[in-house]
């Protein structure tokens, strides 16, 4: 695979995930990377993120999602392909 492959993620992200930080994190991250997308807090106490850019870049994304800031504990991410977000940057959506 070459680096300018993309790919469009929709992760869910399972844990102690609310209240700790982890959308600024994975906000600073997506913006490291130059990825797009976005995040949200989900009802049931998950987080959801849509990221899309370069395939390296989203793995790397993910790796850091799985480990999350400190004082966050991930349990689980399931990962899902995902049609690429209509606007380019990364940003925060209103929980759900």
């Amino acid at each position: 695979m070459s680096e300018d492959d993309q790919t469009a993620l929709r992760l869910r992200v399972e844990g102690f995930v609310q209240a700790v930080g982890y959308r600024h994190f994975a906000i600073e991250e997506a913006a490291r990377l130059g990825l797009d997308g976005w995040i949200r807090n989900r009802a049931d106490g998950t987080v959801e993120i849509l990221i899309c850019g370069s395939t390296k870049a989203v793995e790397a994304f993910v790796a850091a999602a799985m480990r999350g800031p400190p004082g966050s504990r991930v349990k689980n991410v399931e990962l899902h392909n995902a049609e690429p977000p209509a606007e380019k940057g990364f940003r925060r959506r209103s929980s759900v």
